[in-house]
Formats: structure tokens, sequence, C-alpha cells
């Protein structure tokens, strides 16, 4: 049985579900892909404990929140729009915002458009990166044998049926193959965030554990599965078919800053470092986060950074937000 509170809210037009625990100032939790509130079950635990109210949506699309159905209503400004009216109906003025994978996106845009808003930020995995020189469908690469997988995940459809047919297998494949747990990552190493072969899916080459790392358990693993089994996958995979329209949108506010304190870590094993430049973007972020209190490298963890690494995480999230 879970700790925290769980609710519906109505915001922005759509219908969010929310879990929640503790009260004081308000830490807002944005989960990646495929996760859900559920991800943050340990922050929420360890914030209450230190005198925050932390708050974590099921994103639109995921979960038992409302799944729009128009492909375009998954941008990032869709979900900030969101996460700004969930501010409103919880009665808060502002907010710290933290997310990780897609929410650590969500994360630092929200903090860069409404520094009004959103006080400070805590992204894991995703790096604050400037507007790439060309829209992802171009600079991402593919060829008559093998694709990156946004390129597999933006045609409709195809995603779906892969993912959906077992999603107990689908979610045990992609938490372990991007997880510490994997080893140190190497050129050979599964990579569900890699090169997805034209006659296959992005499951093929990951691995199926005979049993999950300890800081999966059995029923935590169970609340996903459920959760997807509700909501299928179109929603979080819409956020992937909406990356040129981001980087389209992104020309409004080229050259702006994230103005707010902010913090930064990622997992020593994380499938996103291997990804070529990733060492020079994280490196260069203080031109773009002039208020970034630091970048933390987490020992032996991968993607899942706030599942596999809590107590690493509420540590030092806790002192950012002491500090701030």
């Amino acid at each position: 049985m879970t700790p925290y509170r769980q609710a519906y809210i109505e915001a922005n037009g759509i219908r969010l579900h929310v879990a929640e625990q503790g009260e004081g100032p308000l830490v807002l939790l944005c989960h990646g892909f495929p996760e859900t509130s559920h991800a943050w079950r340990h922050q929420l635990a360890a914030l209450s404990r230190a005198g925050f109210r932390a708050v974590a949506p099921d994103l639109r699309g995921y979960g038992s929140s409302e799944c729009p159905p128009a492909t375009g209503q998954y941008t990032t400004l869709d979900v900030v729009g969101d996460l700004v009216a969930l501010l409103d109906v919880l009665g808060e003025r502002d907010a710290v915002v933290v997310g990780n994978d897609w929410g650590a996106t969500i994360a630092w845009q929200a903090a860069q458009l409404r520094p009004d808003r959103f006080r400070a930020v805590a992204a894991f995995g995703v790096p604050m990166m400037g507007r790439a020189p060309m829209a992802p469908s171009r600079l991402f690469p593919q060829n008559d044998h093998t694709r990156f997988y946004t390129h597999y995940f933006s045609e409709p459809g195809l995603a779906e049926a892969e993912l959906e047919r077992e999603v107990a297998t689908t979610l045990r494949k992609i938490y372990f193959s991007a997880s510490g747990d994997v080893g140190a990552r190497e050129a050979s190493t599964p990579n569900p965030f890699g090169l997805v072969r034209r006659d296959g899916g992005l499951l093929d080459a990951l691995i199926d554990p005979p049993a999950m790392p300890a800081w999966l358990a059995p029923t935590d693993l169970n609340k996903f599965v459920e959760a997807f089994n509700i909501s299928g996958f179109r929603g979080g995979l819409n956020y992937y078919r909406n990356l040129d329209r981001n980087w389209e949108l992104q020309s409004a506010f080229e050259g702006l800053l994230v103005e707010v304190p902010a913090l930064y870590l990622v997992g020593e094993r994380d499938t996103g470092l291997a990804m070529p430049g990733m060492h020079e973007i994280i490196a260069g972020m203080p031109r773009i986060v002039p208020k970034l209190a630091g970048s933390r490298i987490v020992p032996r963890a991968g993607h899942w950074l706030q599942q596999e690494a809590p107590d690493f995480v509420n540590s030092a999230l806790i002192e950012f937000l002491r500090d701030l």
C-alpha cells in the first residue's frame, strides 16, 4: 500500500492523476518515458519528511491521466501549460520543478519560460541544451537497414503494436536494459535509446532479465504494468512525435537563458552519456544555466536515476532545496 495520497485534478482542460505527500514548499516531480508518477515514490516520502509538499502527476497521456486524442496535443508547451495550471489548482504561487528523462526536458523548459512560477529546477539525465541546428528528423540517423529510435517511435501505430503486445515484458526489458545493472556501458551494450533495425523492433536487442534488480520490487513493477495496461503507450510516444514541432516552437525563445537556480544529476551508466557530444553539452551548461549549482555523476546508476539511486538523489535534492 502506497503512503502517498492520490487524486484527480482538472487542469488546463484535461484530467490529471497526481500523487501527493507532505506539507510545505511545493516540489513538482515530472517522470519520463515509460514511467508514471510512481517512479517518484522514494522522493515523495523523503521530501515529505524533509518538510516539503511533493506532487507527482501522471503527465498527459500516461497512467490514469487523460490521453488527449490528437498527436499535436503533446508538445512541451502543452505539458508546461499543464504544470502551470496544476500550480493554480493546488493554490500555489510557485514551485521547484524536478524531472527525469522527458520530465527533465519539461522541467528545463518550464523554468526557462516561467521563472515566475518555477523558482528552481533539478533535472536528471537530460541536460539543458540549446536549440539544435536542424530539426530532429533531419539530425538523427537512419538508413535502409536501421534508424534512430525516435524515427521508429514517430510512425503512428508501429511502436504501439510492439510495446503493447506484452506490457510486462516491454517494461522489464526497457527498465533493465537502460539501468546501471547492465554494467559499464560499451559500444556493444544493448541500448534502448539507439538504433532499431527496419526489419525488427525496439525490444529485439534488449535483455529480458531472469529477475529484476533490487531497486524495482515486483509490486512496483506491477504498478507500472497496470498503468500502461490502462493508458497504452500512444500518449508517451506522442511526445516523440512532436520533436520537430518542439524544435519549431523553440525558435520563439532562442537565446533565452534558464535564470533560476538549477541542479543536474546523471547516472554514470546512463545510456544518454554514450550519445555523441553529450559530455560537451553537459560541460557547456553554465553558459545557458548561469545559476547551475553543479553537475554530479551518480556512480553505477543508469537512466532511472531516482529509482536506482534514491538515497543519493534524495540527499542531493534536499540539500539543493534547503540552500535555495
